[in-house]
C-alpha cells in the first residue's frame, strides 16, 4: 500500500522501473553482423601491403580487402587476369595509403573486408578500376550504396572500349567463369 506522502521521485522509480526492466529485457539481441557493421562502418585508413588480383588486396592489420561492386578476371584466366591485377597495382601500388569505407555488410563468407577504397586525392579505387575497363559491375545486396555510380563507370568504359572492353574478353564475365559456365577451368 502506498504511503500518503510518498515523495514524487520514489513514486516515479517504483512505477517506472519495472517498465524499463521489461522493455530492456524484450529488446532484440544485437547480432554479431550488426556489431561488426557498427564498429567497422566508419572510414579507416590502411596501407596496401600486397595486391592479390584486380579486385582485392591486403592492407596491413586490416587484412584482406575485397573491393565492392566490381569483379575482375581471375588470375587463372591468364593475360586478362594479369592485366586487371596490373591496373590495380598501378592505381594503388604497395605502400599506398587508402581510406576504407564499408557498406551494410562489412565482411564476406571468406572474412574479407568488403569495402570502397579511396585514394589520397579522393578518387574511389573501385570506380577507377571500373572506369579503366578492367572489371565488370557485380552487385551483392545489401551492399548497394554506390551501385549506380559503378555501373555508370563500367558502362562508360565499355562504350569507349577501354581496357578489356577493347576485346571480347567480357563475353564470359569473371562470375560466369568461376561458376564453370565458360570455356576453360574455373579456379577452385
Amino acid at each position: 500500500m502506498r504511503a500518503l506522502h510518498e515523495p514524487a521521485l520514489t513514486r516515479f522509480v517504483r512505477l517506472a522501473l519495472p517498465v524499463v526492466i521489461v522493455a530492456t529485457g524484450c529488446a532484440p539481441a544485437e547480432t554479431a553482423d550488426a556489431r561488426t557493421a557498427r564498429t567497422e562502418s566508419s572510414a579507416v585508413e590502411c596501407r596496401v601491403s600486397r595486391i592479390s588480383d584486380g579486385d582485392s588486396f591486403h592492407c596491413g592489420a586490416t587484412g584482406r580487402v575485397r573491393l565492392l561492386m566490381i569483379d575482375a578476371p581471375e588470375l587463372a584466366q591468364g593475360e586478362p587476369g594479369r592485366e586487371a591485377k596490373s591496373a590495380l597495382e598501378t592505381l594503388a601500388p604497395v605502400g599506398t595509403l587508402l581510406t576504407i569505407e564499408t557498406d551494410v555488410r562489412p565482411r564476406d563468407d571468406y572474412k574479407r573486408l568488403l569495402a570502397y577504397a579511396y585514394l589520397k586525392d579522393g578518387r574511389m579505387l573501385n570506380e577507377e578500376m571500373a572506369r579503366s575497363g578492367y572489371v565488370t559491375a557485380l552487385v551483392y545486396p545489401p551492399n548497394v550504396k554506390y551501385a549506380a555510380r559503378i555501373r555508370k563507370a563500367v558502362g562508360d568504359a565499355r562504350k569507349a572500349k577501354r581496357g578489356l572492353w577493347s576485346t571480347d574478353f567480357f563475353e564470359c564475365a569473371p562470375r560466369d567463369y568461376r561458376a564453370g559456365r565458360c570455356g576453360g577451368t574455373p579456379r577452385s
